[in-house]
């Protein structure tokens, strides 16, 4: 199972988006406040429409609430346009956390700095990023199509 972190969402569509991701995969979600907008948000039940019952979802206060999750913090990954290594130089392993920042910049130096593992979807020099929802899919694709659970 991978442990997908959403470091403070700020669009509830891409959060439901996600979830749905999350239930689809067997993947647990992580979300860490501040969010961008309330979690019984239409929109964002919306999104994920009758399967948010069904996911595997912890909320933390901060960063700090969710590091006292991680057992082996050389399987958190955190991804990032601005990283050299590209998420196929990696091979992926069950229980892997794979961390996401917010949709208008991305994580933050302050988190960055925390782990040293940072990973990167390779892209055309024609836009700055994914979409969050997208770039969440392609990690977990690639994962599972490592593992051997697609």
């Amino acid at each position: 199972m991978l442990n997908i972190v959403l470091v403070e969402p700020e669009i509830p569509n891409n959060t439901g988006n996600i979830g749905r991701l999350c239930v689809g995969t067997e993947s647990r979600l992580h979300l860490i406040h501040p969010f961008g907008f309330v979690i019984n948000d239409k929109n964002l039940k919306r999104s994920g429409l009758d399967y948010w019952v069904h996911l595997d979802v912890t909320e933390y206060q901060n960063v700090a609430e969710w590091m006292q999750q991680i057992t082996n913090t050389s399987r958190v990954f955190l991804l990032s346009s601005h990283a050299q290594k590209s998420i196929y130089e990696l091979q992926f392993q069950d229980g892997d956390w794979l961390v996401f920042g917010k949709e208008s910049v991305g994580l933050s130096e302050a988190v960055l700095n925390l782990f040293e593992n940072h990973l990167t979807i390779p892209m055309s020099n024609m836009i700055r990023s994914y979409n969050i929802a997208n770039s969440v899919a392609f990690v977990i694709g690639e994962a599972r199509r490592q593992l051997n659970q697609l």
